[in-house]
This record gives C-alpha cells, sequence and structure tokens, in this order.
C-alpha cells in the first residue's frame, strides 16, 4: 500500500482523488488508456476499455508502460486479474497484419494462427476473403480493407493495416514560414506522427493550430490533398491559413461547397454539400473519385457523418489524416473512427499545451440559476420531450447574461446556445447581432471580421459558431443552452475562447444551468471531457451574481 491519488478496481474502474498532491500526474499517465465517467467534486471515475487500450497501443504506449502507471499510482494492491487482462486485451492489437502480398496483393497475416482461424469462420468476416495463400495468410478483397477492419474491431481482434498506401497525384507544397514563424514542437511530433503510421488521428486543443498540422502533413505528402471540413467559413479559413503557411496559390485551391464546385489540387469540402441527397442517392461522394488524391483530410472529425464513413471504408489505400479536440463521438462511433481513419497518432492534453503558453488559461464557471414559480411550474407538466428546451431557454437566464457582461465591461464576448427563439430574445435585449444556420455566408464572415477587429465587442451565436472558427480576440464565453449532454460541444464552446490573449489575461467560460432540472443533469454530463482535461467548474448562484457579492467570481477587487 502507498499513499496514491488512485483506486484501480477489479471492474476496470479507477477513482481518481482530485485534492491530491499527486492527481495531475495520476490523470496525465492514465489519460492516454483511461476515459473519464464521471467527475464530481473530489473523486473522478475513469474507465479501462480496449478501445482506449488499443488507440494508446498504436500510438506507442506498450502493456508495461500502462501496468507501471497503475502501479505507480494506486493506494492499494492494483488486483492481479486485471493486470493480466490489460496486458491481454493489448496484445490482441495487431496479432492480425494487413499486408501487401508481391504475388498476391492484399493480405490478412495472422501471427497466431488459431485466430485466423476464427477469423475464417466468421459468417460476415468469410465473404470479404479469398483464398488461402497458406497456414497463416489469406488473400483478402482490395475493396473490403476498410469494412474487414471494422468488423475485426467488433469481434475483439483488430489489424494492423501494414498495407500502406499509394502516393497519388504527385503535386508540390511547401511550408513558408518566412521567418515570421516556426513548427511547434508538438505539431511536428503530431505530423510526424502522423506520418510514421500512415494514417490516423491527431488529438490537439482548439486553439492550438491544429490546421498547420494539416498544412505538415500535407507538405510532407506532396500531393493533392482533399480537405473536409465542418462548414464554408471553415473552409475559407483553411484556405486563408494555407495561402499564408504553405507555397501554395489561390488557383490551387478548390472550394467544394453549397455556393462553388471547384475541384483542383488542393479541394476543400464541406461535410454538408458531400452528404447532401439527391432523389436519394449521394451524388458528390464522386468528389472522392474525381482525382487521384495523396492525402485526405477530415477536420472535426468527430463528427464525421455516416455517408463519409461508408466512402472512407473504400479510401483505404489513401493516406487519411483526422483532425480533432476530442475524440469523444456522442454516437457511439469511435470504432469507427480507429477502424477507417485510422488509430489515434498523438495527443496532447489540454493542459499541456496550456502550461507551455500555446492556449489561454481558462476560468469555467456553471452558474445556477433559479426558475420563477411560473417557470417551474411550466417545467413541471410539460411532456417529457419537452422538459430540456423550457428549462435551458427560461427568460430568468437573460438577466444573468445581461450580468456577466456587466463584469466584463471590454471583453469580446461570445454569447452561445442551441435555441433560435433563445438566441433572438438575447440578441434584442444585449443589442447585439445574431448568427445562426441561416445567416448568409457572406453577412456571418462579416460579422466574424468586425468582431476580431474589435468593431463588434459581442456576438449571439448558435451551435454554427461551434467548429473551426477562429475568433482569437473571444475572452468570455456565456453559454445558455446546449445540445443536451453533449461532451464534444462544451469542448468545441470552450475551445472558442482558448487562442492566446494578448494582454496575457485567463478567459472566462460561464455556463447558466437552470437548478433543479434537466439543465444541471445535461450540464454534468456536459463538463466530463473537460474535466477528463484538467478543467474544474466551480459553481456559484445566480442570486450573488446578480448582487454585490461578485468578487469572488472573477477574481477582481
Amino acid at each position: 500500500m502507498t499513499d496514491g491519488p488512485l483506486i484501480v478496481q477489479s471492474d476496470k474502474t479507477l477513482l481518481l482523488e482530485i485534492e491530491h498532491p499527486l492527481s495531475e500526474q495520476a490523470r496525465s499517465a492514465i489519460a492516454p488508456f483511461a476515459e473519464l465517467e464521471r467527475a464530481p467534486e473530489h473523486v473522478h471515475t475513469y474507465r479501462v476499455t480496449p478501445l482506449a487500450l488499443w488507440n494508446a497501443r498504436a500510438a506507442g504506449h506498450d502493456a508495461e508502460q500502462v501496468v507501471d502507471a497503475l502501479v505507480r499510482f494506486s493506494r492499494y494492491p492494483v488486483p492481479q486479474p486485471l493486470l493480466v487482462d490489460i496486458v491481454d486485451t493489448i496484445a490482441r492489437y495487431g496479432r492480425l497484419q494487413l499486408v501487401k502480398h508481391p504475388a498476391h496483393g492484399l493480405t490478412l497475416v495472422s501471427l497466431d494462427r488459431a485466430v485466423l482461424t476464427e477469423v475464417l469462420r466468421h459468417k460476415k468476416i468469410a465473404p470479404m476473403l479469398g483464398a488461402k495463400v497458406d497456414d497463416d495468410t489469406v488473400i483478402v478483397h482490395p475493396s473490403e480493407r476498410g469494412r474487414l477492419k471494422q468488423m475485426l474491431l467488433k469481434i475483439g481482434w483488430p489489424a494492423d493495416d501494414l498495407a500502406g498506401y499509394v502516393d497519388g497525384e504527385a503535386h508540390a507544397i511547401a511550408l513558408e514560414t518566412h521567418g515570421e514563424w516556426e513548427l511547434r514542437d508538438y505539431q511536428r511530433m503530431a505530423a510526424n506522427s502522423f506520418w510514421d503510421g500512415g494514417s490516423g488521428v491527431v488529438v490537439l486543443p482548439c486553439g492550438s493550430g491544429k490546421t498547420i498540422v494539416g498544412a505538415a502533413a500535407m507538405a510532407k505528402a506532396q500531393a493533392t490533398t482533399l480537405i473536409l471540413v465542418t462548414n464554408t467559413v471553415a473552409g475559407r479559413q483553411w484556405k486563408r491559413e494555407l495561402l499564408a503557411r504553405t507555397s501554395l496559390k489561390e488557383e490551387e485551391i478548390g472550394e467544394y461547397s453549397g455556393e462553388k464546385k471547384e475541384i483542383r489540387p488542393v479541394t476543400i469540402a464541406t461535410y454538408q454539400v458531400i452528404t447532401r441527397r439527391t432523389k436519394g442517392e449521394y451524388k458528390h461522394l464522386e468528389l472522392f473519385d474525381s482525382r487521384d488524391w495523396g492525402l485526405v483530410i477530415y477536420d472535426e472529425v468527430h463528427l464525421l457523418p455516416a455517408p463519409v464513413f461508408r466512402m472512407t471504408a473504400d479510401l483505404q489505400s489513401r493516406r487519411r489524416l483526422g483532425l480533432t479536440a476530442t475524440l469523444v463521438r456522442e454516437d457511439g462511433r469511435e470504432g469507427d473512427v480507429f477502424s477507417l481513419i485510422g488509430p489515434k497518432r498523438y495527443d496532447a492534453p489540454w493542459k499541456d499545451i496550456e502550461a507551455q503558453g500555446w492556449i489561454a488559461p481558462a476560468d469555467c464557471i456553471e452558474v445556477r440559476v433559479t426558475l420563477t414559480e411560473a417557470e417551474r411550474m411550466a417545467y413541471a407538466v410539460a411532456e417529457p420531450e419537452e422538459r430540456y428546451r423550457l428549462c435551458s431557454t427560461a427568460h430568468t437566464k437573460v438577466a444573468v447574461v445581461k450580468a456577466i457582461l456587466e463584469k466584463h465591461p471590454d471583453a469580446p464576448t461570445l454569447v452561445i446556445g442551441a435555441y433560435i427563439d433563445q438566441l433572438e430574445e438575447l440578441g434584442a435585449e444585449l443589442d447585439a447581432p445574431v448568427i445562426q444556420g441561416s445567416t448568409r455566408n457572406k453577412e456571418r464572415e462579416a460579422l466574424y471580421d468586425a468582431f476580431r477587429r474589435g468593431e463588434i465587442q459581442t456576438l449571439v451565436v448558435s451551435k454554427v459558431a461551434n467548429f473551426s472558427i477562429d475568433l482569437p480576440e473571444a475572452s468570455v464565453a456565456v453559454q445558455v443552452s446546449g445540445t443536451f449532454g453533449s461532451r464534444q460541444e462544451e469542448a468545441q464552446r470552450l475551445g472558442r475562447l482558448l487562442r492566446p490573449k494578448k494582454d496575457g489575461h485567463q478567459a472566462h467560460f460561464y455556463s447558466v444551468v437552470s437548478r433543479d432540472t434537466l439543465d444541471t443533469e445535461y450540464a454534468a454530463h456536459r463538463q466530463r471531457f473537460l474535466a477528463e482535461q484538467g478543467y474544474a467548474y466551480r459553481i456559484v448562484d445566480a442570486d450573488d451574481l446578480l448582487g454585490p457579492a461578485i468578487g469572488d467570481l472573477t477574481g477582481q477587487e
């Protein structure tokens, strides 16, 4: 027994005591292979899952490192069966390998003959395979490379894909710093880790320069590149960065969106246009075959729509890079990201990047609002499916939002929500422009630019601003409603604030939540991912906020 901060339990849960002096070290050590499940004030609960262990293995962590982290920080002896199970689970990764055979093309090679025998008898996998080359090798139909990896993961034998990639159509791309900037160490490591693996996902905090990692990967590939983004504004932001940071010229970069259909050596397409149906067909998926792409980049890979997964299953011979701030997917398809885009190749904890000064420190505050008697009664009698909308859009929140803005009078501020009626009301009350899904791209970009220049101090935004929008000046965000308990959305919204501030000050992230309702329950769920990254929420009462006792809230006198 030691005085460690961790209690390791035989059901694969880990309990981390937050107040312990070694809790930060322990959290960093277990983060590569454990997923946070609950994050109350004093003890956080993590779970060790097979997918997390396989991701850790693919990122270069071996069983010895995992076992050492658990033993080193555990307060009590670690259950021996758990350690055996972890070692055995990690050892399952790569016992099957996809390899290019000089005579037979794509093959599945087994380092364990019994495993191959088991796989060959699986009724869904057998049709993807051809004849046996020998006792340890079987031919794979090339078109089934992606789907085979999906199925092997589902049955617990994740394959190590060593079959290599086609180079695609060559196209010269170089990083150009002009002495004004250089790749940060973690950006270089992320690009190198991706390139060494050939495909996979890089996980970095919002504001840490994931676009630069993409540009570095393009410079390594020296090939035509297809970049998939969340929306047109994000696509144009990518284009601006590529023009500023690389040798690419305007005529070499095409936009494939609802507004334009340009296919050029580097083409930036939106997920929306790619997944748009015409007479029941995904006509724009043909873009994937329109050129001999050497690299496909998936921005915000945690949002990848199902049709793009299906197309990606056919793209396994192309190098694929996923970029994201969080691998969390609310639809539970993390396994498909692992199989089809590739495993996690690089992951930098947010607090590590913050400590290096590359992203701003953030103060996270949950403000609990007490509903009026009328609002509480309306909530009580509402149908279950209407309850969350009612409590998260309560009119009582408006005064609280105003009070928060008054406490930060000169700070560029984003007010973020999910319901248009609520946002319109706040826009009117705050005399601030509203950006939502129906706002035209030209108008969005004009408002974002005015915000960047300081001509507009407050923007009220819907979820269209959750992703890939570069607003480095924003230092305060007030979240009034969200997409139920979405952890990825919470991470992205905090991410709007994390660009380093010119004055060196920290960012303030407020979440305004209705007490004794689903709003509180969903807020706790949303905060889980950020708690995993080391961000702690302080809970304050709205009555204190509306009164004079505000010094404790912002750290101001």
